[in-house]
């Protein structure tokens, strides 16, 4: 696979938490190109590899869902009023092109007054000042769009300079095109554990796609691919990674120390780019729910930097991806 091209083909869909069908749908048929043992199931996208009944048990996750917007109210202009769904960021959403997922796929503009007539253009709108625009008179709208029907941002991803891409859900979608590159690469191994891989759902409203996947596989060890923060010039390199210098190996009180120092140590064997993520607390991803799974399973975070997290232009370095997915097969060929 061309992990460039699966990352943004995997960009591209839309799949807003709770109604992420198209994305699910696309990531299922890029796993069923690596093992004819998938389905879905209550949403969440599920693949088995290596040993069938092998132990440990490992469940590898990536979050398959993105953040967006949900309609409220038609008002008697045909504006849609609408709510965030998941970390939606209230300063960037002015001007911002949407796709209204109702009876059909509507595109919209979310309204911005023009500085010439704002009162006071430092002021944030809140939510429930913001208005999308799809064009419609209120009788129209409403013939394709329902209240609870889902927006995302306009679907676009792009090549920048070097290995850099920019586009929209790459959180986490790059997280998905890293495990489906491991699941590759191991594909003719002799892999001696049993392993699930779950593309999970609305992580982005509270990680309840992995509790309800992670309770009914029961893993003996959980890896969360996810995102994190990548360096900017108006940030601070002690909260950041950098991009471009590999996957970023969690350190938290709700992880299992071991599991990190031995992604470490597989890290410095293989001469792969890693970096160090310490959190002090809960880990924001889906590793915290697979840490209390039932009696529990040790879990570790393996994030891909990331630059302008929840808005439509994130960015990402496709080395980074293809390093983490590097370290993942690693782990999994050492496993006894």
């Amino acid at each position: 696979m061309d992990p460039k091209k699966t990352i943004m083909s995997l960009s591209l869909a839309k799949g807003v938490s709770g109604d992420e069908n198209e994305a699910a749908e696309l990531a299922l048929s890029m796993l069923k190109e690596l093992t004819s043992d998938c389905c879905i199931k209550n949403g969440n996208v599920i693949g088995h590899f290596g040993k069938k009944g092998g132990k440990p048990h490992i469940l590898i996750d990536a979050h398959i869902d993105q953040i967006g917007l949900t309609v409220t109210y038609i008002t008697d202009d045909g504006f849609l009023k609408v709510s965030g769904c998941g970390g939606v960021d209230r300063r960037i959403l002015s001007a911002q092109q949407v796709v209204v997922m109702g009876k059909k796929t509507v595109n919209g503009v979310i309204c911005s007054i023009p500085p010439h007539l704002g009162p006071d253009e430092s002021k944030v709108p809140e939510m429930t000042d913001i208005c999308v625009d799809v064009g419609m008179s209120k009788e129209q709208a409403e013939k394709v769009i329902s209240l609870g029907d889902r927006i995302a941002f306009y679907p676009h991803c792009e090549s920048l300079l070097g290995d850099r891409i920019s586009g929209t859900s790459l959180d986490d979608r790059c997280g998905v095109a890293a495990v489906l590159r491991a699941m590759e690469l191991i594909k003719d191994k002799d892999i001696q554990c049993g392993i699930t891989v779950l593309f999970s759902t609305q992580e982005e409203v509270g990680e309840r796609g992995a509790k309800i996947a992670a309770f009914d596989i029961d893993p003996d060890i959980a890896i969360a691919v996810d995102v994190s923060f990548a360096l900017t010039a108006d940030d601070s390199e002690i909260k950041c990674g950098k991009m471009g210098k590999g996957c970023m190996i969690g350190f938290a009180p709700v992880l299992d120390r071991k599991l990190s120092e031995r992604f470490k140590e597989i890290a410095v064997r293989n001469e792969l780019p890693y970096q160090i993520e310490v959190m002090n607390e809960t880990t924001g991803t889906n590793a915290d729910r697979f840490s209390v799974n039932r009696s529990g399973a040790r879990a570790v975070t393996l994030s891909i930097p990331l630059k302008y997290m929840h808005t439509p232009a994130e960015v990402i370095s496709v080395s980074d991806v293809e390093n983490t997915a590097r370290l993942i097969a690693a782990y999994l060929e050492e496993v006894k």
